[in-house]
């Protein structure tokens, strides 16, 4: 004991005390700082751990610098040697208790380095088919979704949607930190499904994205009867591996079991793969159509198949086909999925959007998009379905803070970066806009709606038709979805005045009726324009004729649809029929006004003032270019300073007057 007590007095005397004291305070402070930084700085785990280990080797190196020297007024010097110590025997049990306390220290702070805590985020990535039958795609692609989904439920994790993950299909090169980076998540689910007869192999991989290893793999072998519990095992799994809470409403969400037939389910998976296709085309949707109604009836208790074909119903009516038959379709489904099943998510999400799209009814639409947004905290959709709402009640903040959201729960789904993008545009924040296109181009490449509104920002903001130009130059030559690729390439052309390459690109498109922005167009209105402009009148009231008999069917099917009695407005106007022209301007005005639908109302209010100036009521058009000129996605200067359909007012003093006092708002 006393060599002991001598080395202690020894170790006081040379003050190492306060030198080992103030090295663990400071040591202690820069693991502090870089565990915090580091991950910030994208640095990778390793980085840590080396600085750890240099701080514990540093440890014996300071206390025995510390032994050898001290600081005096007259600067570092070799401290003194007392006579009668054991100064070699003392240095050695130094040496030695300064090892012990840094491989001690070690032992505590490496792993818990090499372990840093997994953030509550996860990406599903699509799972690889290794059946013989590559036709069996579609069943890898619904066990991925369904796994997806089931996350989805849980709250306490944050998890990215499937249009998102999709993106990585078949991607080998990327590494799992440029994935988890990509999509902001801390590990990613990886998975491979073989599947012979009514038999299922599933084999997954869950990994940490920031070094790349397994944090565990499971395989299973069931019957496909089974599927369900698999997906629900690998949710709980899941979940207590990155150590998020689940709620017993949760479990009991995740225990259900959406269809007890599997050839029903089999039909449900395909369906979806068409219903998520990020085109929507009409094509698509009719496809789902089909396949969901065919699941319905081999299982008329499928709650989640009545879901899906009500979302289907409805986004028909809102795009293409605005008919009471596909709202009233729409509705009853959405109903009857909620009776057959009151919590499903998903059929409260299809009730919003049958009351949002059928009826314009936000107020009840907000409730059931609320409702889906708690059962499904991590569904896009129902982010995204909030924040169109709120921009056609003119809430612009509120709708951009919710779409926002959106695209952090899918940063990769091109139509969430459009819709968002396209709020940055009402808003005339063309800086902002811009880039989220970028961003939806990247993630889409062949996407017409991201290339198209990137085309529209460069028109709208500084009148750049040539911008626009080269963006619809970049799609494939075969991309034309309802002819929403002619009617751009068509608006370009006619911005450039270029009538006759219009014309002729116009007579391209084989179709009767164009799906264009503003809605539903006959190409000959179209045609009967460009004649128009090139002084070609009787041609023109031809093709205004024909296109009068197909708006008037358009209007007899739904007389309640503001863009197709504004079309035909517009066509009564250019055959000189102002009475009958303004009286379907304004009657669209009152089944769309500006008051409930900030968004889409304002593109009613345009088609009114070119009606006015088609009759020659110049006063009227003048007190509504003055008002859109203001509005959120209204008209801007140079777009007005283009669009020939504003020329026959050019020569008035008060053109150039609303020129002059609006050009500072672009």
């Amino acid at each position: 004991m006393l060599p002991m007590i001598g080395f202690f007095e020894e170790v006081q005397r040379r003050k190492v005390y306060r030198i080992a004291a103030a090295y663990i305070v400071a040591a202690g402070f820069l693991i502090q700082i870089a565990s915090a930084t580091f991950p910030a700085w994208d640095l990778p785990n390793w980085s840590l751990r080396l600085v750890i280990a240099l701080l514990l080797i540093g440890f014996p190196i300071a206390l025995i610098l510390a032994w050898a020297y001290d600081v005096t007024p007259q600067g570092i010097q070799v401290t003194p040697n007392v006579p009668g110590t054991h100064r070699r025997r003392n240095l050695v049990f130094l040496i030695a208790t300064a090892v012990i306390l840094s491989v001690a220290a070690g032992f505590f702070l490496l792993p818990r380095a090499s372990a840093r805590k997994i953030d509550k985020s996860i990406a599903v990535l699509p799972f690889e088919n290794l059946s013989d039958e590559k036709e069996n795609a579609y069943f890898a692609d619904g066990m991925q979704d369904d796994i997806l989904t089931n996350l989805s439920k849980i709250g306490d994790l944050k998890v990215i949607s499937r249009t998102s993950v999709n993106s990585y299909r078949g991607n080998d090169t990327r590494s799992a930190r440029e994935i988890g980076k990509a999509l902001g998540v801390a590990t990613l689910l990886e998975g491979s499904v073989r599947r012979i007869g009514n038999r299922v192999r599933v084999n997954v991989q869950l990994i940490n994205a920031d070094n790349d290893e397994h944090i565990w793999a499971e395989d299973y072998d069931r019957d496909l009867t089974d599927v369900f519990a698999i997906q629900t095992d690998l949710a709980q799994k899941i979940a207590s591996a990155l150590q998020a809470k689940l709620s017993p409403s949760e479990r009991a969400r995740l225990d259900r079991r959406p269809t007890q037939n599997s050839d029903a389910y089999l039909l449900f998976i395909q369906a979806e793969q068409y219903a998520n296709r990020p085109d929507h085309s009409r094509e698509s949707m009719l496809n789902a159509e089909h396949l969901y109604e065919q699941a319905i009836k081999l299982d008329p208790n499928f709650a989640a198949a009545f879901a899906g074909l009500s979302q289907v119903e409805s986004w028909a009516y809102h795009t293409s086909e605005p008919l009471p038959a596909r709202r009233e379709k729409a509705r009853l489904t959405a109903e009857k999925a909620l009776q057959l099943d009151g919590d499903l998510a998903e059929g409260h999400l299809a009730l919003g959007f049958s009351y949002y799209y059928g009826d314009r009814n936000y107020a009840r639409a907000l409730a059931e998009f609320e409702i889906a947004k708690r059962e499904l905290p991590n569904e896009a959709d129902a982010y995204m379905a909030i924040g169109a709402i709120q921009r056609r009640q003119g809430k612009w903040h509120e709708s951009t803070t919710n779409l926002e959201k959106a695209a952090q729960l899918d940063p990769k789904n091109a139509s969430v970066l459009f819709n968002l993008g396209a709020n940055y545009l009402a808003q005339r924040d063309y800086t902002a806009a811009d880039k989220v296109f970028d961003q939806a181009i990247a993630a889409s490449p062949q996407s017409y709606s991201a290339h198209a509104f990137k085309g529209a920002v460069a028109i709208l903001s500084k009148g750049d038709t040539s911008a626009a130009e080269k963006q619809l130059a970049l799609l494939p030559k075969t991309t034309d979805v309802d002819g929403g690729v002619t009617s751009n390439r068509v608006w370009i052309l006619t911005l450039q005045r270029r009538f006759a390459d219009a014309l002729q690109a116009l007579q391209q498109f084989r179709g009767e009726v164009l799906n264009a922005y503003e809605g539903s167009v006959p190409r000959a209105f179209l045609e009967g324009v460009f004649y128009h402009y090139q002084d070609d009148q009787p041609r023109a009231k031809m093709m205004f004729e024909q296109a009068r008999v197909v708006a008037e069917r358009l209007v007899n099917e739904s007389p309640d649809d503001a863009p197709r009695r504004a079309m035909l407005g517009q066509i009564l106007a250019a055959l000189g029929q102002k009475d009958a022209a303004i009286a379907e301007g304004k009657r669209a005005a009152e089944l769309l006004p500006e008051s409930e639908d900030a968004f889409g109302g304002p593109s009613i209010t345009t088609a009114l003032a070119q009606i006015y100036v088609w009759t020659g009521d110049y006063d009227q058009a003048f007190r509504l270019l003055e008002h859109l000129l203001e509005t959120p996605n209204g008209l801007t200067v140079p777009f007005l300073k283009l669009d020939p359909a504003w020329d026959p007012l050019r020569k008035d003093a008060r053109f150039q007057a609303l020129i002059d006092k609006h050009g500072g708002n672009t």
